[in-house]
């Protein structure tokens, strides 16, 4: 059966309205990853969930289940990505993909509100699911059509615009369910817990409408010929691409420090809100100021880390920021205060962006030089973001169900720093005047 080949209707690259329409997906669905899987939506699991639930005849602590629900988003998401990397760049249907995904998480974001109580759950864990599967389904083809509307030179100048316009939109978002949910006599609620869900639903409202904007100012697309099978592609890819890096034991052992840490930093962000309610107490108040330290902290971190990759190089930077990783599990086993958390969020936020950004450049310089295939070597890396990403929430959740304490999951967070630290030491970075 004949397949197709995109080409994208002519249009000119670089235009300020397709840039800032393209930006204003990420002012977008933000709101979600901020407002509701960092903020707001783990506290209210864990206050409308026994301390113990049965699922599927299965007992474990809800936090276990909160976990292991990001694990298994994530794992369906990265057995996904493939195919939907494969469609991204070959199918012709980028906007058709945008709008389902963006449909599909708004739509199971705002279903939260029917999570009540226990008889509910499983509103709450397949509604969070979806919703996390088309947040990250819809960055896939969010990012596949930067190179659409801009020229090489300026997709870091692109991203950045993209990345503010995300930090902006779910900071201001996030204001406003404070305001509601701290003022809930204002707007009629009886306690702050019943104005939480209002939350859910403005989230959603706003990821699907603000999503408008991209959806009517991105370039369309045309179909022309090709030679492909689009489910194969991305599966074919991913060979392709680790057949050519494990022939370097350098971009192995980086790829190893990679998984590790990366486990932990994605368990500490989805986690640490979990942590703060069940093991400190926080409210839905402190959660969302706790993130919004972390947030702004974070700012300041990034900028931080690519002056001192600058000055010292990736590889320090990112050990640098490892042993504060570690540092950071550490303290956290033995923290026992709200103010004690504060600043342990404050020292989360001075690390997470960096390390993230860092990451991903110092991968770059593991690639074959000259390559023309670079969309398949980082479409194995984001893979590997998210295996990792469910190995790390998976053994979050196992560690506390075995041991009955989260505190014990934070501890084995950090023998994945610890790992990364040890196996990045035998790491040699190449092209350093590169980064």
């Amino acid at each position: 059966m004949e397949t197709t080949e995109p080409s994208v209707l002519p249009a000119a690259k670089n235009n300020p309205r397709t840039i800032n329409g393209w930006a204003f997906f990420d002012w977008a669905n933000s709101a979600y990853a901020l407002v509701i899987t960092v903020a707001i939506f783990p506290g209210y699991f864990l206050e409308l969930t026994n301390d113990t639930v049965n699922v599927l005849g299965f007992r474990m602590s809800d936090s276990t289940l909160y976990a292991w629900s990001i694990a298994l988003a994530y794992l369906i998401i990265a057995l996904l990505s493939p195919i939907l990397s494969g469609i991204a760049d070959y199918g012709g249907s980028k906007k058709v993909f945008l709008r389902f995904f963006t449909t599909l998480g708004a739509l199971a974001c705002i279903s939260l509100l029917f999570f009540t109580g226990m008889k509910t759950l499983w509103v709450g864990v397949l509604c969070f699911i979806l919703a996390t599967i088309g947040f990250a389904g819809g960055i896939v083809f969010y990012n596949a059509f930067l190179p659409l509307i801009a020229t090489e030179d300026r997709y870091d100048d692109v991203s950045a615009r993209g990345f503010s316009f995300g930090f902006i939109g779910s900071v201001i978002l996030l204001l406003v369910n404070l305001v509601v949910i701290m003022k809930y006599e204002w707007f009629g609620f009886p306690d702050g817990l019943r104005a939480v869900p209002t939350a859910f639903v403005m989230v959603g409202l706003w990821w699907i409408g603000f999503a408008q904007i991209p959806l009517r100012r991105l370039p369309e697309e045309r179909l022309v010929r090709a030679r492909t099978n689009l489910v194969r592609k991305g599966y074919d890819e991913l060979r392709k691409a680790w057949r050519s890096l494990r022939k370097d034991r350098n971009t192995v052992a980086f790829l190893v420090s990679f998984f590790c840490y990366n486990a932990g930093v994605q368990a500490v962000l989805f986690l640490a809100s979990t942590f703060a309610e069940k093991e400190l107490n926080f409210s839905s108040t402190g959660l969302i100021v706790l993130v919004l330290i972390l947030q702004i902290v974070a700012i300041g971190g990034a900028w931080a880390s690519a002056k001192l990759s600058g000055k010292k190089g990736n590889k320090f930077s990112i050990m640098l920021m490892l042993l504060i990783w570690t540092g950071i599990c550490i303290v956290g086993y033995f923290v026992q205060t709200g103010a004690d958390f504060y600043f342990l969020a404050a020292a989360v936020g001075l690390v997470m962006g960096g390390i993230q950004s860092l990451s991903r450049a110092t991968y770059a310089k593991f690639l074959p030089e000259n390559t023309p295939d670079t969309a398949s070597y980082f479409s194995f890396y984001d893979v590997m973001d998210k295996v990792s990403t469910v190995m790390g929430t998976f053994v979050f959740g196992f560690v506390e169900q075995i041991t009955g304490g989260m505190r014990n999951s934070v501890m084995a967070l950090a023998v994945f720093f610890i790992i990364s630290v040890i196996v990045l030491g035998t790491v040699t970075v190449r092209r350093m005047k590169t980064a």
